[in-house]
């Protein structure tokens, strides 16, 4: 029994009382419970020295905190949600109105899918490998743009950018816009560097979903040498709300393995992959069911390799797993996968659709296993593409 009133707050539910993910409101921080809110500033007093951590703007105090501190304040969440009265001063809310919840230090993006990775070689270099030599060493990855990472559900504006053509290159709004269906973990603890795969998961507060738009035309002229730029900068969404690493014990799994031994400083005693299963709505309609446990590269694996030169890992960095494909056609985490490279249209509400068109809507949602039978959830991450702003 709970004095939560909400057939959506239960252990078979994603937000039941095994997830208590994080979010910022209007009023400040709260937890999600079901399908309401709990703000928590009204009932610091109930937190003791944590007090504090729960009655800013922002979830970044609480991300500096560290491990102790989020454990702490998780477990005395689970004892106020789950009591049979209301604490003092309790009032649950509408989930409406959910702003960014921290400040984003620095942003990193991966590229940790085999299957991904061998779809997008096969479809830009038919006639190559479809996997470089690197990518079973090494967890490749990019510095992108923080200051482009906004909240789910704000309109995502068709990007300007060159693209090239027959007569050369143009510029102008994308015509290949693209999603990438992708898990972020958001960091904290203190500032530290060459992090041990073990020690990076004290530096990991939490895990949300991703969409890291793609304007595949121009990223396909502007990449080589140096990576993505522009293609890439002007848009990544993240879910409002962010499920504690806690909430994800039962799902740990290890990842497929790489065919070759890593160097030691990525060797992991007890891998940190995660079972956790997405779904990408495309107008409403399901078109892939994308598998995390197919990642070959571990958050903890990218966290030791992004510090291993001595950059550091700070409070309210997110690092982005890259795009989460698996083995089969519906399991493919972008349309340039899905239409392979817009040669193969897929059938969305009737439609025969490649890449994006103004006024699609993406929806993201994600579980994962929880204790006892229970489901995690992951708060979907939303986005619907606006018209270009200006021809420029």
């Amino acid at each position: 029994m709970t004095w939560i009133d909400d057939p959506a707050f239960s252990a078979d539910a994603p937000f039941g009382p095994q997830t208590l993910p994080y979010g910022v409101l209007p009023s400040g921080i709260a937890v999600r419970v079901g399908d309401r809110a709990l703000p928590l500033r009204p009932i610091a007093d109930h937190f003791g020295r944590l007090a504090d951590l729960v009655s800013t703007p922002t979830l970044n105090p609480l991300l500096a905190a560290g491990r102790p501190a989020w454990s702490e304040l998780r477990a005395r969440l689970m004892d106020l949600v789950t009591a049979a009265a209301a604490p003092r001063g309790a009032e649950l809310v509408a989930l409406d109105g959910a702003v960014l919840p921290f400040e984003v230090a620095d942003y990193v993006d991966f590229y940790s899918s085999r299957h991904h990775a061998e779809n997008v070689g096969r479809i830009f270099r038919p006639d190559g490998e479809p996997l470089l030599p690197n990518w079973t060493h090494i967890p490749i990855g990019y510095h992108g743009r923080a200051g482009t990472v906004v909240v789910s559900g704000t309109p995502v504006v068709r990007p300007h950018g060159q693209r090239r053509t027959s007569e050369g290159p143009v510029f102008g709004p994308s015509g290949r816009l693209d999603i990438e269906a992708e898990v972020g973990f958001v960091c904290g603890g203190p500032v530290a560097s060459r992090l041990t795969p073990s020690q990076a998961v004290d530096h990991v507060f939490g895990v949300a979903l991703v969409n890291d738009w793609s304007a595949r035309d121009i990223q396909a002229w502007e990449y080589q040498p140096l990576g993505p730029f522009l293609g890439k900068s002007f848009a990544t969404s993240i879910s409002a709300w962010i499920t504690p690493l806690e909430a994800f014990a039962v799902a740990r799994v290890a990842p497929p393995p790489l065919g070759n031994p890593v160097l030691p400083y990525l060797a992991e005693e007890r891998p940190w992959g995660l079972d956790v299963r997405i779904e990408v709505e495309w107008n409403g309609e399901v078109v892939s069911r994308p598998p995390f446990r197919e990642m070959s590269w571990t958050f903890a694996q990218q966290l030791a390799h992004l510090s291993a030169n001595g950059a550091t890992v700070r409070p309210g960095d997110l690092i982005a797993s890259g795009t989460v494909s698996g083995p089969s056609r519906d399991e493919r985490g972008s349309f340039l996968e899905l239409s392979w490279g817009g040669k193969e249209p897929q059938r969305v509400a009737g439609e025969e659709r490649t890449f994006l068109e103004d006024g699609d809507t993406v929806r993201i949602t994600a579980t994962a296993p929880g204790e006892h039978g229970s489901l995690v959830g992951l708060a979907e991450v939303v986005g619907t593409v606006a018209p270009a702003d200006t021809e420029r």
